[in-house]
């Protein structure tokens, strides 16, 4: 299982290119998730150690078990990955279709709950938390799940619905329902979610866009 990986959020349904890294070439499955584990021990502060991580950390044991299913359905044993994901659904509660593509140093925290439809496109530095779902709104057939960009961080319960679209660095969070794109480097909230903040500014890069819910907007120091 040392290959070369050929679906960390590639081409297919959300037309993103693989990141080669440094290397100039595409990730192994083993160089994957060790990024995973290294993501995760970053991410989280009460691990002392990677090794943490790798031993304790359910989230991260999800998507160390999607990586391999992931393998396996790009080389064309599908049976195999589904009969995987099955496994890892009933032991960990959490559903990751093996078709799905998600990118590098992907983190899931906590882990339970988490459903990710099989169209899904995630792209690299994404973090989940528990209870949240990439779902479809009933349409069959096609791309009927949503695209994620890179630095995107989803809220625990939150529903994003549809083939819609998450922008670089956008916050979704908890509880949020979201039926529509989202831009890059925002937070949207509620049900359905609105844009609350915007945390890039093109012309001062220490001040923060806010905006209520009624839609007015004022400016702070960030």
């Amino acid at each position: 299982m040392g290959g070369v990986v050929t679906g960390s959020a590639t081409g297919g349904a959300g037309g993103r290119e693989v990141d080669l890294g440094r290397t100039g070439r595409a990730p192994t499955l083993r160089e994957l998730m060790r990024e995973d584990a290294r993501a995760a021990f970053e991410r989280d502060p009460s691990a002392d150690s990677v090794s943490d991580v790798t031993r304790f950390s359910v989230g991260y044991r999800i998507v160390r078990d999607y990586r391999i299913q992931h393998w396996l359905y790009e080389r064309g044993h599908r049976t195999l990955a589904l009969r995987l994901a099955k496994r890892t659904r009933i032991r960990y509660g959490a559903d990751i279709h093996p078709a799905a593509r998600i990118g590098r140093r992907f983190v899931i925290d906590h882990g339970i709950g988490v459903v990710i439809g099989g169209t899904a496109v995630i792209g690299d530095d994404c973090l989940m938390y528990q209870g949240t779902t990439l779902g479809m709104t009933g349409k069959h057939g096609g791309k009927r799940h949503p695209t994620l960009g890179s630095n995107v961080m989803i809220g625990a319960g939150s529903i994003v619905l549809g083939a819609i679209t998450v922008g670089d660095g956008a916050r979704v969070g908890a509880g949020s329902v979201v039926v529509r794109d989202v831009p890059a480097n925002v937070t949207v909230v509620g049900n359905p979610a609105q844009v609350v903040r915007t945390r890039a500014c093109p012309l001062v890069g220490d001040v923060v866009c806010l905006t209520d819910r009624t839609g007015e907007t004022w400016i702070e120091e960030g």
